[in-house]
Order: C-alpha cells, then structure tokens, then sequence
C-alpha cells in the first residue's frame, strides 16, 4: 500500500523545523480537510500524514504554517511575512507508492520536490 510523508527543514536556522502545523486537504471539486498534524523535533510527522485506506489517487494540497514557526523563533519578520502559509498542491497518481514531499523553507523563500 502507498502513503503520504512529509518533513520540513528550517534553511535560514540549518536544523529541523519542530512544532510547524501542517493541513492536508483532497482536492475533489471543492477542498476538504483530512488531517492536520505539527511536526516532531525532526521537523517529521510520527507517523504518515496518509496510509492503508485512505491512501488513493488524487489531487492533494499541504499547508504548512511556516509564518507561526518563525515567529517562535523569535526571528524578525515584515509585516505581513513575505513567507507565511505555504501552499503544495500535487498529485498522487500511483496507489501503491510512497510519496514523500518535504519543505525546505526560510522566511524569505520555499521549495519542494518528491522525496523518497
């Protein structure tokens, strides 16, 4: 069976980013909400955001809480943050892979890509 992974790391700081809040919403003509999750001191989740059933083909969005992290840290931020919610919409196509889709992110920029 496929699942859904993910973890963030702090590229400004060099080191995992804990405790950011995570949505996961399917994308089925309008957006629901399956889960939200917050990151361990790894900057991962404990388990996968999606396995066994729930795990099927379809478009699917991540949102990260990146503003609330940093503003934890204590870094000083515009206002509003230039990198606040971020946004991943993707597709999984195969039911039987493992997707794994990390954020590397700082308050200035963000970027992802298929892990594995």
């Amino acid at each position: 069976m496929g699942r859904l992974t993910t973890h963030v790391l702090d590229t400004a700081q060099g080191c995992p980013a804990a405790a950011v809040g995570i949505a996961l919403y399917r994308i089925n003509g309008q957006r629901e909400l399956l889960k939200k999750a917050v990151t361990n001191e790894d900057g991962r989740l404990d388990s996968a955001f999606l396995d066994t059933d729930e795990f099927r083909p379809g478009t699917y969005e991540l949102v990260f809480q990146a503003g609330d992290y940093f503003r934890k840290c204590n870094l000083e931020l515009p206002d509003p943050a230039f990198v606040d919610e971020v946004v991943l919409r993707f597709g999984i196509a195969d039911a039987n892979a493992h997707y794994h889709v990390p954020l590397l992110v700082s308050p200035w920029s963000y970027s992802t890509y298929r892990g594995s």
